[in-house]
């Protein structure tokens, strides 16, 4: 009898000790566990293995989880992906336009949740690979500063000619997804400015350890 084949996530995250302990927790309940210290790395993992799911941290350096996500559901939209966060209580106080099927409260939610939540994924993801490929991810684009008008804008490169615009921002409202037509080609771009350099983070040193703690005494009742 055939041992079936084991699903495979990958977990993203800037912090070792969290990116350890959900991975430990992970693969003592059954799955094949890589991970990543950035958007950056992780993309460069995608490139090489593609797995069930991608569990990503939302505020990191270099790349934000709000552009990583946003990357991997235009590049990799069969997919499923878990947004987590210790900024955040729930789902519904996340920014809106985040690319992701689930979200996971970190020092918030409990470990179960999160074993549920990889569990329901699994078990939808042919569902989910299905409506991710009729969607149209939005770009996640920093502020780039301000004109010689003292004009704030943005640089926004087109997805389909990828050719680049500068673009004037014109509201502030940054958790919704806004368009506007390419210069070049008759594309319109979906982009959301990324604003989550500037999101208030609770202390990382007690909330890591927290996490740490919670995932070590969960993955050793396993």
């Amino acid at each position: 009898m055939s041992t079936p084949p084991k699903h495979e996530i990958l977990i993203v995250d800037d912090e070792a000790a969290v990116r350890n302990c959900i991975a430990m927790l992970l693969r003592a309940s059954g799955y094949d566990v890589s991970t990543a210290a950035n958007g950056f790395d992780a993309l460069l993992q995608l490139k090489r293995k593609v797995p069930a799911i991608v569990l990503s941290d939302l505020n990191m350096p270099q790349m934000s989880g709000f552009e990583f996500l946003s990357v991997v559901r235009r590049r990799f939209p069969r997919i499923s992906v878990i947004a987590m966060s210790c900024a955040y209580h729930s789902g519904a106080s996340v920014p809106g336009g985040v690319i992701a099927d689930a979200f996971y409260a970190k020092g918030h939610s409990s470990q179960e949740m999160l074993l549920q939540t990889v569990s329901a994924l699994i078990r939808t993801f042919e569902t989910h690979a299905t409506e991710h490929e009729r969607e149209s991810a939005p770009v996640w684009i920093p502020r780039n500063g301000k004109d010689s008008h003292d004009i704030p804008y943005v640089v926004l490169t087109c997805t389909d000619c990828l050719r680049s615009f500068p673009l004037s921002v014109t509201t502030e409202d940054l958790q919704q997804i806004q368009e506007t037509p390419c210069l070049f080609c008759p594309n319109t771009v979906r982009y959301i400015i990324d604003f989550s350099l500037s999101v208030a983070l609770p202390q990382q040193e007690g909330a890591t350890a927290s996490i740490s703690c919670g995932m070590l005494k969960a993955a050793a009742k396993l």
